[in-house]
């Protein structure tokens, strides 16, 4: 990996759910009765904003509380721009300098009044916007929203310009994110997933196991 050309990774829930941040799917996916999908709409903030800024602000609490594990920090030793479905920031946090985020960032603030956007880890959303008391939303890509065209064409030129296209945690089934791995025409895919993907059969190594024990050992070849 390291005597490799152009290296570039794509990242999804599976890398971040060896941290203990949850996926917020399956049986223990539910908050207050509700799904995530039923929450992470534009329908539901105009609906009910406060609900949703309440939810947001929760997962914040939990995703605060964890680290970057091995397999983010391989990555970032590997020094290869990383494209991730994640919002949790743990990739910079681990290290990684170029990191493109599809879905937005769950730490930035937007206010959708005023359209004031800030970093700051210590807002609450659920809180007036500091500059015009208007309502504060995550900076993340809800369901029904397109992702931020500079980022994804960014991302696109990324993995087509890649000789290895390293494929982590992700299912490989939420698109758009899911078609970049065919973009990457003159690259070598490896996939590091705990199980067989769509993407598997296009592979051309597919390493089952935790990214956290086989990242560490990989970026070392």
């Amino acid at each position: 990996m390291r005597s490799a050309g152009r290296v570039a990774v794509l990242t999804g829930a599976g890398i971040s759910a060896e941290s203990g941040v949850p996926t917020f799917r399956g049986p223990g996916g539910l908050w207050r009765n509700h799904r995530p999908e039923e929450l992470a709409t534009p329908a539901a903030f105009a609906r009910d904003p406060l609900l949703v800024q309440q939810w947001y602000d929760w997962r914040r609490g939990i995703v605060a509380s964890m680290e970057p594990n091995a397999g983010h920090q391989a990555i970032a030793q590997l020094g290869a721009p990383v494209v991730t479905q994640n919002v949790d920031g743990l990739h910079q946090r681990a290290g990684s300098r170029t990191v493109l985020e599809l879905h937005g960032s769950l730490w930035l603030a937007r206010c959708v009044d005023c359209g004031r956007e800030s970093c700051d880890r210590q807002t609450k959303l659920a809180e007036p916007c500091s500059a015009c008391g208007g309502r504060l939303r995550p900076g993340v890509v809800w369901f029904g929203e397109s992702l931020p065209a500079d980022v994804w064409q960014e991302a696109v030129e990324i993995v087509a310009a890649s000789e290895v296209l390293l494929v982590v945690g992700t299912s490989s089934v939420v698109y758009p994110a899911a078609g970049l791995a065919s973009m990457a025409r003159k690259a070598k895919i490896i996939e590091v997933n705990l199980e067989e993907t769509p993407l598997s059969g296009a592979a051309h190594l597919a390493l089952r196991g935790k990214a956290g024990e086989i990242l560490p050992e990989l970026v070392k070849e």
